[in-house]
């Protein structure tokens, strides 16, 4: 199933894997080569370790090559779109905020990158600048107004 990224999202994907794909598998081969060295591998505890970490690796290597490979990469928004992923949205409610709509594994609300898929994310999606909305937070309902949508 294909998961919408940003241009910058698909990147951190594809830096994360070829980290995988040549730093950790060669430290992985490393252990395998020490512990291979250790004698005895039925009773080698350290060999089997070096082999689950090898083998989950290997499995998260798996999962980020199919997520790029199924990766839509959305675009950037103007001034007179609708709020969509990798919009940025300047809202008005008791104090002025930035948010930048992501996807999910992009997310990092510290630093203002909230998922679509959240509660704040999925209801500002599809509205337009000037759009009125109420955000439903654990402190309770905040009225805003979209500002803008660069």
């Amino acid at each position: 199933m294909a998961k919408f990224v940003t241009e910058e999202g698909l990147e951190k994907l594809k830096k994360e894997l070829e980290h995988l794909k040549t730093t950790k598998q060669r430290e992985v081969a490393e252990r395998l080569r020490r512990a291979i060295a250790h004698g005895d591998l039925s009773e080698n505890f350290e060999y089997a370790d070096a082999k689950d970490e090898q083998a989950m690796l290997q499995a998260k290597i798996s999962k980020l090559q199919e997520e790029i490979r199924e990766a839509r990469v959305v675009g950037k928004a103007t001034a007179s779109d609708q709020i969509r992923i990798g919009s940025t949205v300047h809202l008005e409610g008791s104090e002025i905020q930035t948010l930048q709509i992501v996807a999910a594994n992009e997310a990092d609300p510290s630093r203002g990158k909230i998922s679509a898929e959240s509660p704040v994310g999925s209801t500002l999606l599809g509205k337009k600048k000037g759009d009125a909305v109420v955000i439903e937070t654990p402190g309770g309902a905040q009225p805003c107004k979209v500002l803008d949508i660069s």
